[in-house]
């Protein structure tokens, strides 16, 4: 299959990606470990291109949502596509939103809304995983232990779930980069008005499926801080001892293997493997006359702000500042996202970071003209495109299957 980005996209995209070809290799096989497995397992082809169509269509990104439930309709009776558009009209909505537990963060939360989808057009299983997929495209700091429950409840195991976040979280990243580009060539992308009176949902542990870890003594952050951050996952990661050939190699870097998260991600190595290969060649390929470090460095950032991700803002905002030397605007970027960053080139950067971030994307021919006014090329927005789509896939991970932990050092 050719690369699914290229398709969504269109023939007529300058052909800027193929300065980062390892990223755009590694996207799509991305796609291929995630949706079209050599062993799908227990998470069927069916439920894969059911939660991409549902992802897709809650994004209100038309190509995506085509070619994925065309993929549906292959291997799905016409009433679950049908019971999955019924589930996308109804889950419209608009984001990022959610609750700080944050204390120092409280004034920033903006509560919306957790959907519960109908079981009975899709089953408990597939029904659990949309009410998931909801909250990790519209809400992903709304995520708590407790969310894993409604998953852990309805039959999905420790790895089916590692591999839910993948999935939905690439889509995040994959329907971004295209929709960046498509609006580099020229279009500016029409959505509905969204829906934002979604009423809220609880969420439980739940005793059966897979163990979830809860951490009533852990040291939390107060709010965003300029130093690093432990990480303590919710599902467990997989042994080190007990890794296997192919789960050391999907590290890349050995001494991942001492990381939970990354032993986490283990859980399905094809998709750490390509996913970690993409991230490399996006922030560290600086072959051409591309972005700056430290430019990718702010996207990510400024991504993992406005997500309210604060760990990836945390190890972000600090390379940010290694690479640029800029600390005092780093430091008011994670006071507030509207602070002045100091020069036009980096608040230009962080309303076209802000503006894709959002979902539906709100990246236009303005951010465009913007970007070119303060003197970025066509390949250096391309790079700034793959920076911020790439941490909405990372903030999603990080948020929804654990949470951050202050070290002792920094108590």
């Amino acid at each position: 299959m050719s690369d699914l980005i290229d398709m969504l996209v269109g023939e007529d995209l300058p052909q800027l990606r193929d300065n980062r070809p390892q990223a755009r290799d590694n996207a799509q096989k991305s796609f291929e470990a995630l949706l079209e497995p050599v062993n799908p397992g227990t998470f069927s082809f069916g439920e894969r291109y059911a939660v991409a169509t549902y992802v897709a269509g809650l994004h209100q990104f038309a190509p995506a949502v085509d070619l994925y439930q065309d993929l549906l309709l292959d291997d799905a009776p016409t009433t679950l596509a049908n019971a999955v558009s019924d589930a996308i009209d109804e889950g419209l909505s608009a984001g990022p939103y959610g609750t700080y537990r944050e204390p120092g963060l409280e004034s920033e939360s903006e509560p919306g809304g957790s959907v519960r989808n109908d079981a009975a057009k899709l089953g408990e299983r597939l029904a659990a995983a949309f009410d998931y997929a909801h909250l990790l495209v519209f809400h992903p700091r709304d995520s708590r232990p407790e969310v894993l429950g409604r998953l852990s409840g309805a039959g999905w195991s420790a790895d089916d779930t590692v591999t839910l976040a993948q999935l939905v979280s690439f889509l995040a990243f994959q329907l971004r980069v295209a929709y960046g580009l498509r609006t580099l060539k020229g279009e500016d992308i029409q959505v509905k008005a969204p829906r934002l009176s979604i009423p809220e949902a609880k969420w439980e542990l739940s005793n059966n499926g897979f163990e979830i870890s809860t951490y009533e003594e852990l040291n939390r952050p107060e709010a965003f801080v300029n130093h690093s951050l432990g990480w303590k996952p919710w599902v467990p990661p997989v042994a080190k001892a007990d890794l296997t050939e192919e789960q050391l190699d999907s590290l890349i870097q050995p001494e991942r293997a001492d990381m939970p998260y990354f032993r986490l991600l283990a859980r399905d190595p094809a998709a750490l493997k390509a996913r970690t290969l993409t991230d490399l060649d996006i922030f560290f390929n600086t072959d051409g006359e591309g972005l700056g470090r430290a430019e990718r460095e702010l996207g990510a950032t400024v991504t993992s702000r406005y997500n309210g991700c604060v760990y990836c803002a945390s190890v972000h905002a600090g390379r940010a500042q290694e690479e640029s030397g800029r600390a005092d605007d780093v430091n008011a970027l994670l006071a507030s996202i509207d602070s002045d960053l100091g020069s036009d080139q980096w608040n230009v950067i962080r309303d076209a970071a802000r503006a894709l971030t959002s979902t539906p994307a709100a990246f236009n021919q303005g951010c465009i003209t913007k970007l070119r006014g303060v003197g970025f090329s066509d390949l250096q927005i391309v790079d700034l495109i793959n920076s911020v789509a790439f941490f909405n896939w990372a903030n999603r991970l990080m948020l929804s299957l654990g949470e951050p932990e202050v070290p002792k050092r920094f108590l």
